[in-house]
């Protein structure tokens, strides 16, 4: 357990098997601080943290051990070589647009007649519907390939067949409670039958393991063919930014996902994927897995959020380079946009979630409002759980309907807690960090009410704190770059393989702290201790600058990473918190 370090904004220190650490640090020939790392990530057997720092791509499991892969490769395989229309169904988030976008590129090169459909989160709503079945009599599909979505779509799966029409559901949501729809096939780890040994894996990455199946089925089973091989190391581009971007642990296959979707990311000489990186400004960078979540991300859910997903699908599909750089413009014009916007619902969000402010009564904050934009509200409720590190649930109304989104804290799962409530739900899915629900505007209240009672029975002792979770102490003169070539190697960062967060103690400001960001809302720190001088950055903290003086101790707790600016590269510390000595 950690341990308390008893201050306003609680410090928790972890406490480790010092001898796990020893023993890495003795068989690996490890730096004292990343072997600290790694045990406090349960990494403390010399095999498995070789498999971490190396990972492998023959590591990867074979895509036939995931459920009927079999069965939806040989069918997708006949309808290629017969000619038959393959309708791509995927949704309108990062994970479906990049998954439809590998799946109709791998369509395109294998010559088969191929469409693709995303819903329109506005007209449409989310995952399958009335307008699925329309798209596949239009375009004349005889099979619809879902991407992140389709396990719970039971009814609208029914109907394609009674039109004659197949579907292969992939997908990695949480099956329904009631019975499956009739497919051909449904490809997802998370099924009670599954005996995949990694049930973890994004959309994307199950529409990449399909691909590859695809591509087993068309060599024969055995060994992949050269070119389809070299389609596949192109498409775990597509894979890391889903990957990272749907926030599943990082760790396992998606850690070899991630960490080589990345450098496929990087050389990447797809038109569409460098006018996107060109626009975001990483061309020739290093890419880790912030580039993604908070560059690449945003900008391609923007185009889903504020209309439909199809500049972003377009762009990702993109062979023509003049084409694509307007594409990418158009998303970027649409991020500023949506960021607008939200700053707008945040504000009016934040106003209501005060009237709920007591977190012994509502655990679980639910707010509504008539025109909330519909693109941005899952954004609005992570700001909440963010501010409030409570549960959240966002709706948007028009008229007497709404259309939810929900985020939640480490520990408490939102998906169970909307089962209390399927009474008032029409529609809803999702899995334990995020979920989307239908509900009426007269049961809103009907819904706060059922979500704080299954909270307030499911953790009768209160929400899990959220402390700020440090791996260690380390003298501040130590934290150079040899100790951060050996630190990247734990790279990219993510769920269930955070960077590492240090504490240094006794530190002095180099200078005068400086207030920064186009709102005034940050601090550049200068930070010293011996001839140790590193810059820090700590965000949204201006307000604490007062805090601070010349000669004043100070203890900080920091993640190390690169910065790039104007060519050079240099390293500095993220302040996630400080503390003032006398």
């Amino acid at each position: 357990m950690p341990t308390d370090l008893d201050a306003p904004t609680t410090w928790s220190l972890r406490t480790l098997d010092e001898e796990a650490v020893r023993h890495l640090v003795r068989q690996r020939g490890l730096p004292e601080p990343v072997a600290r790392v790694l045990v406090a990530r349960g990494l403390c057997e010399p095999e498995a943290v070789d498999k971490h720092l190396q990972p492998s791509l023959m590591a990867l499991h074979d895509p036939g051990r995931l459920p009927d892969m079999q069965a939806a490769a040989r069918r997708l395989v006949a309808a290629v070589r017969a000619g038959e229309t393959i309708l791509v169904h995927g949704d309108y988030d990062v994970d479906g647009v990049t998954g439809t976008a590998l799946l109709v590129r791998l369509f395109h090169t294998l010559g088969a007649d191929v469409a693709w459909h995303i819903p329109n989160r506005f007209t449409d709503g989310y995952a399958f519907g009335a307008h699925s079945v329309a798209k596949a009599l239009e375009v004349g599909a005889k099979v619809v390939v879902s991407v992140d979505n389709g396990t719970s779509s039971r009814e609208t799966i029914t109907e394609l067949l009674e039109h004659g029409i197949e579907t292969i559901v992939t997908d990695h949501h949480e099956p329904p409670l009631g019975e499956l729809p009739p497919a051909t096939a449904i490809v997802n780890p998370k099924l009670a039958t599954s005996e995949y040994p990694f049930r973890e894996l994004c959309g994307g990455a199950v529409a990449f393991k399909l691909a590859w199946g695809i591509c087993q089925e068309l060599s024969g089973g055995g060994k992949v063919r050269d070119d389809l091989k070299a389609f596949l190391v192109d498409a775990m581009g597509y894979v890391a930014i889903a990957t990272v971007c749907d926030v599943v642990p990082l760790v396992d296959e998606n850690r070899i996902l991630a960490r080589y979707g990345l450098k496929s990311l990087e050389a990447t000489q797809h038109p569409g994927l460098a006018a996107l990186l060109r626009v975001a400004g990483l061309v020739g960078l290093r890419l880790g897995g912030d580039d993604v979540g908070f560059q690449i991300g945003p900008r391609l859910n923007a185009s889903g959020r504020l209309g439909t997903a199809q500049t972003a699908v377009e762009l990702l599909m993109c062979d023509d380079a003049a084409r694509a750089r307007d594409l990418a413009t158009q998303l970027d014009q649409l991020n500023v946009e949506r960021k607008r916007i939200e700053a707008e619902l945040v504000e009016q969000a934040v106003a209501q979630a005060e009237r709920y402010a007591n977190a012994e009564h509502h655990p679980v904050l639910v707010v509504a409002g008539q025109g909330w934009h519909q693109g941005v509200i899952g954004i609005v409720a992570a700001r909440l759980v963010d501010r409030y590190q409570r549960p959240a649930i966002v709706i948007g109304l028009d008229g007497d309907h709404g259309r939810g989104s929900a985020r939640t804290v480490e520990g408490v799962s939102i998906l169970e807690l909307l089962h209390a409530a399927q009474d008032v739900l029409p529609k809803y899915g999702g899995h334990a960090q995020a979920a989307g629900m239908d509900v009426a505007a007269a049961d809103v209240d009907a819904l706060r009410a059922l979500v704080n009672a299954a909270a307030k029975e499911r953790h009768a002792d209160g929400l899990p704190d959220a402390p700020l979770v440090i791996d260690g102490e380390l003298a501040f003169e130590g934290m150079g770059e040899e100790l951060m070539r050996q630190l990247e190697r734990l790279e990219p960062h993510g769920e269930r393989n955070e960077a590492p967060v240090f504490l240094s103690r006794d530190l002095r400001l180099a200078q005068p702290p400086r207030v920064v960001g186009a709102d005034g809302t940050h601090l550049i720190l200068q930070l010293r201790r011996g001839d140790r001088v590193l810059k820090g950055m700590a965000f949204k903290m201006a307000a604490r600058a007062k805090e601070l003086a010349m000669g004043r101790p100070l203890d900080v707790v920091y993640s190390p990473r690169w910065n790039t600016f104007r060519g050079q590269t240099n390293l500095e510390v993220l302040v996630h918190d400080f503390r003032c000595g006398e």
